[in-house]
This record gives C-alpha cells, sequence and structure tokens, in this order.
C-alpha cells in the first residue's frame, strides 16, 4: 500500500469568493486532505498556460502535494462561489477551461498502475476529453492494487447526463453522494416514493458496490455497506462556509479505511474532519492534529 497512490482526478480551479480567490476542485481538496493524513495523494488535473495555473502549480508545490498536472491550450477554470446567509455555497462554474481537457498519456497510465484508491466525480466529465481520460485511467489500474474507485457524484449546475452516471456507478466500487443529489439520481432512475435509505439499498444492490455514502447535512450521514448502515449525527458548529467540507469527509473515511480501520471508525474521523472544517474559511485549511492521529 504505502508505494501506491490514492488520486484526486478532476476540476483544478479556483473558487472565487466574496474575500477574495481560493485554490479549489473537489479532486484537489480530496487529494490535499489524503496527504494531511499521510497517504501518498496525487491530484490529476490540467491547467492553462497563464498566470492562474502558474499560480495554482505554485500553490500545491508550497503545500507539497503531488500532481499530475498537464498544461493545456485552454484557460485555467474558475468559479465564481457566492455564500448564502445559511454559509452555503452557490457556484457559476466557467465552460471550455483547461481541466474540461486532461490528456491521457503514457505517463498517466504508468500513474493508473500505481494507484490504490482514486476519487473522481460528474462534473469533470461534462467534456468528452476529461471523461474519456478518467475512463481510461479507471481501467488501466490493475486488478490486483484491489483498488478502492470512490464516484463523489458531486452534481453540478446540471453539468451530468444520466449516461455518464450509469457508466461512472458501473466503475465505481464505493459511491459518495449527498441527500439532493440522491432525490436527483432517483428521479432520473425512476425510484420515486421510497425513502432515502431504501433508494441507498437499491443503488448500493444494482451497482454491487462495498460501499454508499449518504450525507445529509445538518441531519447526519450513513455508512450502507451490504447487510449493514452506519449513522453518525452531524456535529453542531459555528460554520465559516461549507467549500470543501464534502472533500474533506471523503477524504478522512477513504483514508482511514486504507490504513486498516473498520467503517465505524472511519465514519466517525469523517464526520469530525468535515465539521473542523465548516469552521474555516475555504477548501484546504490545515487539520488540527488531534483529526490525524
Amino acid at each position: 500500500m504505502s508505494d501506491k497512490f490514492v488520486i484526486g482526478m478532476g476540476e483544478a480551479l479556483w473558487d472565487v469568493l466574496p474575500e477574495g480567490k481560493k485554490i479549489g476542485g473537489a479532486p484537489a481538496n480530496f487529494a490535499y486532505h489524503v496527504s494531511q493524513f499521510g497517504l501518498r495523494s496525487c491530484v490529476v488535473s490540467a491547467v492553462g498556460d497563464d498566470a492562474l495555473g502558474k499560480e495554482i502549480l505554485d500553490n500545491f508545490n508550497t503545500k507539497g502535494l503531488n500532481m499530475f498536472i498537464d498544461t493545456v491550450p485552454y484557460p485555467t477554470g474558475t468559479v465564481q462561489v457566492e455564500i448564502d446567509q445559511a454559509g452555503i455555497p452557490q457556484y457559476d462554474i466557467k465552460e471550455n477551461v483547461a481541466w474540461d481537457n486532461i490528456p491521457f498519456t503514457p505517463a498517466l497510465e504508468n500513474l493508473a498502475k500505481a494507484t490504490k484508491a482514486i476519487c473522481f466525480g460528474s462534473l469533470a466529465q461534462r467534456n468528452v476529453v476529461s471523461r474519456e481520460t478518467i475512463t481510461k485511467f479507471i481501467d488501466s489500474i490493475p486488478a490486483e492494487n484491489d483498488p478502492l474507485i470512490i464516484f463523489d457524484i458531486n452534481l453540478r449546475q446540471g453539468f451530468f447526463t444520466k449516461e455518464t452516471i450509469c457508466e461512472s456507478m458501473k466503475r465505481c466500487n464505493i459511491l459518495k453522494i449527498n441527500d439532493e443529489e440522491l432525490v436527483t439520481i432517483s428521479r432520473l432512475f425512476g425510484y420515486p416514493g421510497i425513502d432515502l435509505q431504501d433508494k441507498c439499498w437499491i443503488l448500493l444492490g444494482k451497482y454491487n458496490l462495498k460501499m454508499l455514502i449518504l450525507t445529509c447535512g445538518v441531519n447526519g450521514s450513513y455508512v450502507f455497506t451490504p447487510g449493514n448502515v452506519s449513522f453518525q449525527p452531524t456535529p453542531v458548529v459555528e460554520v465559516e462556509d461549507t467549500v470543501g467540507a464534502g472533500d474533506s469527509f471523503t477524504a478522512a473515511f477513504i483514508s482511514s479505511i486504507l490504513k486498516g480501520n473498520d467503517v465505524k471508525t472511519a465514519h466517525t474521523r469523517a464526520v469530525e474532519t468535515s465539521a473542523y472544517v465548516c469552521t474555516q474559511a475555504g477548501a484546504m485549511p490545515i487539520l488540527p492534529v488531534s483529526l490525524l492521529i
């Protein structure tokens, strides 16, 4: 395990918040937090040959984050983020940008062969180039690596299709979804009129998943495994903003599982980590040592 990578693959961008811009993108957030838990992580994405792209590379270098980021002839991605009165982010995600065009290269295929876990979402698959690269990367991970393939569905601005969701669910063995996304997916797949937990059991069985993680904001979170479910309440904290909180949850959970912990232990650590990130501004705060033990 120690020589294998945990990959966050997809969008690397700038979240332009009211107080200024911050590095963002779920894959980078995930990879950064995994690295804080002491695992060998790497973010895979693309940036433009521009000042914003160079600043992302410099920022990741400063953080000591391993990266496999191509420079492509498209602008570096940006997202305009407005925070509502409840601290919930609203996103305006710019299109036809660098991370829409991540190339699949022989070097990237070699990285896949050294991968133990990958987290990817639906947003980075809105463009055929990055979608095919993500698919080829997952398909290039050797079965003997016994990889964790996490589909953190991460629906944004209608940048998804039923076909993309289906294909991603077929390739993943862990699904991460929130309650609002589950309602949307249920409409797509024709599961109306049954409660959230029943929908989760259906998806777990239909796609032969190892785990399904359902987050419900202030109403807690669940981890479904065949025949079992773990529930954790959401800690009450003073929320600064929720940007990146879900990514930190996923990173903490997967890191704990990869370290050999059981689902309940991993779930508890994920909830604690996500709650802490909610008390901080931006998606990549330095986690306190108490969470990393």
